[in-house]
């Protein structure tokens, strides 16, 4: 009985504790265990979300992202170090196989610490590309904070970054009051590749860009990049969901400006700083706590009058009327609930075999949705060809886990029972009634022919009589 008791209580800890989608376990890694008193409040958000955080130094002997085969940890956050290497046990080799092992990673730099090679050659590898000395700072003399960057205009004020989806729950700048700015200290600007799998969150204005502070020329000839060119914050998802986010200023996360602090703009107005919502919207997403969707059931059956009730059977037959239906939930923080599509988006069917057959729109299915799901159902009529087809979801969108179903069927063809008779299609109609008259016309014929005797010549039969 104690052991149920305490089985139950391990259970219930467990469920309270583990608000990401996929684990708790978060590595943070500083170039001192000391310097995490400067991210206090950014951690103590992490822990009271529940989150169990480690710290480790990259020099660190203990310091390992696998154990056994098995990821140790679930996420990890990296901070500016200054050493230029992070050992052999955080190669890009192994962030990669992290990565694909479905681990999340935050990566924060600083433009006053040179960017380790293992950290630039794993971003490279994911086709985002940092300055070419390591150290590029971004500046603006336009949006800037005039209290605390009077000299160097490298405090950028940025309007909260608009969601891609308005309809996302407390992503990133949602719901943000309108005279609030994030304040982006002393950052790095990153090029982003033409890759589906990357997108950015905040980009620099179009009167930013970034050079190299080392460089006291009054004219900057060679810029890395300028404008939009530059992504202030970046997001990575890879094709299993596992998430990368490069925040191009760890001082962002830094204690002095997560409070609400007072800053000033170029034209002497005040305003509030939005960063601690920032980051820890930023957080949630890169750990897995927001835009994350789940498929509840699938289910495809006969729509057609007398068919079989059977849910998701393995064979149907060609020209079947079938429906299809799909339950979504989408999880924010702590809570599952219905995932809306946008009214500007489309859920789409794919009936394939080598290609699709048919791509259906799916629409909101109200009676079998529920508070934590919704449904989404077509209905379609098979086509004129069996083989081996499957029902392909094939959803990916920017801020949203990948959704992507395959149940795999088989289409018959009909039985020699099963087509339908002549004498039921109207056009073959003509045709049974030319048959008809021909065999009624060849039966008359003979008919006629067995039953008239040839004709007689009675004066031939007198004389040979005589």
């Amino acid at each position: 009985m104690r052991s149920l008791f305490s089985l139950f209580v391990f259970l219930f800890a467990v469920s309270v504790s583990a608000v990401s989608t996929t684990g708790n376990r978060l590595l943070a890694i500083l170039d001192d265990v000391a310097d995490k008193e400067n991210y206090s409040k950014f951690l103590g958000d992490l822990a009271s979300r529940g989150f169990e955080l480690t710290f480790e130094t990259p020099k660190s002997e203990t310091l390992a992202l696998f154990h056994l085969g098995e990821r140790k940890y679930d996420h990890v956050i990296f901070f500016p170090t200054k050493t230029k290497g992070l050992g052999p046990n955080l190669t890009p080799n192994i962030l990669v196989q992290f990565l694909n092992a479905n681990g999340n990673v935050l990566v924060t730099l600083s433009s006053g610490v040179v960017a380790p090679n293992s950290l630039v050659s794993f971003l490279a590898e994911l086709d985002i590309q940092l300055p070419v000395d390591r150290t590029g700072l971004v500046v603006d003399h336009f949006n800037y904070d005039t209290a605390s960057a009077a000299d160097l205009h490298d405090v950028l004020l940025l309007p909260p970054p608009t969601a891609v989806r308005s309809d996302i729950k407390n992503l990133f700048g949602a719901g943000a009051p309108a005279d609030s700015v994030v304040a982006f200290p002393r950052g790095v600007g990153a090029a982003l590749g033409a890759s589906e799998l990357l997108t950015p969150i905040v980009r620099a204005p179009r009167t930013a860009y970034s050079y190299n502070p080392k460089e006291q020329a009054e004219v900057v000839d060679d810029l890395f990049g300028a404008g939009e060119q530059l992504s202030l914050v970046s997001s990575f998802q890879a094709l299993n969901s596992a998430r990368l986010v490069l925040l191009g200023s760890a001082e962002l996360l830094q204690d002095k400006w997560l409070d609400e602090a007072e800053v000033t703009k170029v034209d002497g107005k005040k305003a509030k700083t939005f960063n601690r919502e920032f980051a820890k919207r930023l957080s949630a997403w890169a750990f897995q706590e927001l835009g994350v969707l789940r498929v509840n059931w699938i289910e495809h059956r006969l729509d057609e009058a007398g068919g079989s009730n059977e849910t998701n059977p393995k064979i149907y037959r060609i020209k079947n009327k079938v429906s299809y239906t799909i339950s979504l939930s989408e999880y924010a923080y702590d809570t599952w609930s219905a995932f809306n599509v946008p009214t500007n988006d489309v859920l789409q069917l794919e009936f394939s075999m080598l290609s699709p057959f048919h791509r259906l729109p799916l629409s909101f299915d109200k009676t079998r949705s529920t508070k934590d799901a919704a449904a989404y159902t077509t209905t379609f009529v098979l086509p004129d060809q069996h083989g081996i087809f499957n029902f392909k979801i094939n959803y990916k969108r920017p801020f949203l886990s990948n959704v992507e179903e395959k149940n795999t069927v088989s289409v018959r063809h009909m039985a020699h029972n099963e087509w339908p008779r002549s004498f039921a299609i109207s056009g073959a109609w003509p045709w049974i009634a030319g048959i008809a008259v021909t065999v009624t016309g060849w039966i008359g014929f003979c008919a006629l022919w067995l039953y008239s005797a040839p004709p007689t010549d009675k004066k031939k039969q007198t004389k040979k009589t005589q």
